[in-house]
């Protein structure tokens, strides 16, 4: 089942933690991928000094941010690599989850021919990575994920999993919102890209 609206229209930290344990789906010309979400981070916006919409304004990248939930925003990193975000909250409050790693559920031959790898554990451990495998770039911006291209569904089987709260990643710039605790991980799953400390 296709996750709703409803679903994304949260405050992002909410989203992001709820967000662990669903499937993220990519069906393109080539065939489909999925892959189970293992590990988000949150942005909040403006008042989350990591947030790229932190002093923006709904111009340019980040204009996608100030729609209601629901939708992809997605950017390039190092000239090289496109990380995926998923728009969260109301209409006018920029606020995002940035997806880090997935476990791989389908597609797999695919995902591997994309990355060059045969590394299973190596396919989806990072956001540059994920997004490669998932066939992820700048035309899925401002894709409405409750369409039937790019989406998120419930998971076949329903596992429990105890959910880890953490520093982010690689934002040492954003002074004390460095040490908030809105990286969220599926405890002891190994296809995280950093491991908790």
């Amino acid at each position: 089942m296709i996750l709703n609206r409803e679903f994304y229209q949260r405050d992002a930290v909410a989203v992001a933690k709820d967000l662990l344990g669903k499937v993220l789906v990519h069906e393109t010309n080539e065939g489909i991928t999925k892959g189970l979400i293992v590990e988000t981070e949150a942005y909040m916006g403006t008042k989350d000094a990591a947030a790229h919409s932190y002093k923006s304004n709904p111009s340019g990248r980040t204009n996608v941010q100030y729609k209601e939930g629901g939708y992809a925003y997605i950017y390039l990193i190092y000239g090289m690599y496109y990380c995926m975000n998923i728009v969260t909250n109301e209409i006018n409050i920029p606020e995002v989850v940035l997806l880090r790693a997935l476990e791989p559920v389908d597609g797999i031959e695919l995902m591997k021919k994309r990355r060059g790898t045969d590394k299973m554990i190596n396919l989806c451990s990072g956001p540059g990575k994920l997004c490669a495998a998932m066939g992820i770039n700048k035309d899925n911006y401002g894709m409405d994920l409750c369409s039937n291209q790019l989406y998120l569904e419930e998971a076949a089987v329903k596992n429990p999993i105890e959910v880890v709260a953490s520093k982010r990643i690689n934002i040492d710039y954003a002074g004390e919102a460095k040490d908030y605790l809105w990286r969220f991980t599926i405890k002891d799953n190994k296809f995280v890209s950093v491991k908790v400390k």
